[in-house]
């Protein structure tokens, strides 16, 4: 089949099915956009993973009398703590923090709130240990054992917030990959109809070319073209979607969350990352689509 006969005919039934090629190209960007925005939701929670799961620490606070009566950590139950924690092997580091210096770090974080100046005392702070783990998910463990222990008042951590934020995050990239999904079949549908539609109105050409001996194939491979090349236009308005969304949006709105350390920023290696990706779903449905419609509905 020569080139020049295959493209036009694939124009022919671009310019005779518009609209509803127009249609399957825009239900197409939207879907495939929609996937992009929750792949880059994903990625970018893995990474949140990682930045905050190497700021988790446990913190092991002292009894009150504890810290008013051993401000260096010298006496034998403080001390019988620290040993503990350099003999546990889930530790990695760990520092102690006196009732002075508590009160210190106190008036620094609040220094431009002199209400909660007047109202905070040293005795009412407690002295700490603040202890980093080799794998952050183990802080039940150390909780666990040190939890009860003479001297110790209560141990607390970060990840009850981590999770709640990371299930937040997760809610997001799931129902964004729903929507996805759904907006996804609703282009397979189109895409469907396209093909039946431009298949019926070139009838008496697929007929013709038939009866000289055309394959089944030759007659079929139009159709295909057409619906893989909306398939690539969609994805291409898809990641052009999500760079305007980018530039536009996230780094105005995000912009010093981002700047803080926060958030990761979507940067250019997760746009050039999730765009091959939309590109082949693009195709890959688009083809995939129009043949099994060629097979079951039209009879070429």
């Amino acid at each position: 089949m020569r080139a020049t006969f295959l493209l036009s005919e694939v124009w022919s039934g671009f310019r005779r099915n518009i609209t509803m090629t127009i249609a399957m190209i825009l239900t197409t960007a939207i879907s495939l956009g929609l996937l992009g925005g929750g792949l880059i939701v994903a990625k970018l929670t893995d990474q949140m993973r990682d930045i905050y799961g190497d700021r988790v620490e446990v913190t092991v606070y002292l009894t009150p009398d504890l810290s008013a009566q051993d401000p260096d950590c010298r006496d034998a139950t403080c001390q019988a703590i620290n040993t503990a924690l350099q003999n546990n092997s889930d530790v990695e580091s760990f520092t102690f923090e006196s009732q002075d210096a508590a009160f210190e770090r106190y008036k620094q974080q609040f220094a431009g709130q002199p209400e909660l100046l007047e109202i905070g005392t040293k005795e009412a702070l407690s002295a700490s240990f603040h202890v980093k783990l080799f794998d952050p998910q183990q802080y039940r463990v150390i909780s666990q054992q040190f939890t009860g222990l003479p001297g110790v008042e209560n141990v607390a951590d970060q990840s009850a917030f981590l999770d709640r934020l990371f299930s937040l995050l997760n809610g997001v990239r799931n129902a964004t990959l729903v929507i996805a999904l759904i907006q996804a079949l609703a282009a397979l549908l189109l895409i469907s109809n396209m093909v039946q539609i431009a298949a019926f109105t070139r009838r008496t050409e697929t007929s013709i070319m038939r009866l000289v001996g055309a394959s089944r194939w030759r007659t079929q491979l139009p159709f295909m073209i057409e619906a893989v090349l909306a398939g690539v236009v969609g994805a291409v308005l898809a990641i052009g979607g999500l760079i305007a969304a980018k530039f536009l949006f996230v780094d105005k709105a995000l912009g010093p969350v981002i700047r803080a350390g926060i958030l990761p920023e979507i940067d250019t290696a997760t746009l050039v990352w999730v765009s091959p990706i939309l590109l082949g779903v693009g195709a890959g449905l688009a083809a995939i689509s129009a043949y099994v419609t060629l097979r079951l509905y039209v009879r070429l």
